[in-house]
């Protein structure tokens, strides 16, 4: 049987690698998505500035949660910030795609995708914030010393 500080290093550790699959997603994993499958990830036709605007934004939002791993309990608003910003990006994206039958691929593609990255930083969050001693633990265990 695992111990209160166990479960906590557990789950703040499973928060660091929930944070370093989001940022390198964000980092250096949406242009090729948006190669890969322009339906689903890729706004507009033809040439667009947007794509370069928002592959920057999210590239330096993944570098900010990369750097958020290594005490995830001390960037909770970053994390936050990540989860309420990915359903306010996703509702007006699913809003848009209804709204133009050009960009309807979206609705199965980033839309959801970006659902699935607020739910999952919300439950992980959740769960590292609510064990006993999730703070005495904060600072050591993402760094290898819990």
């Amino acid at each position: 049987m695992r111990s209160d500080n166990s479960s906590s290093a557990g789950s703040i550790r499973a928060l660091s690698i929930g944070l370093v699959v989001v940022g390198l997603i964000f980092t250096v994993g949406l242009y090729p998505l948006t190669r890969l499958w322009p339906a689903g990830f890729a706004w507009g036709h033809g040439s667009s500035h947007y794509l370069a605007m928002i592959l920057g934004v999210y590239a330096t939002l993944g570098v900010f949660l990369l750097l958020a791993a290594r005490d995830p309990l001390a960037n909770r608003s970053l994390i936050w910030f990540t989860v309420a910003s990915s359903v306010v990006h996703a509702v007006i994206m699913a809003v848009q795609a209804v709204g133009d039958p050009a960009e309807r691929g979206h609705l199965a593609g980033d839309v959801p995708a970006l659902l699935l990255v607020a739910a999952g930083l919300a439950v992980l969050l959740h769960r590292a914030e609510h064990h006993p001693h999730a703070e005495q633990l904060s600072g050591g265990c993402a760094r290898g010393g819990g």
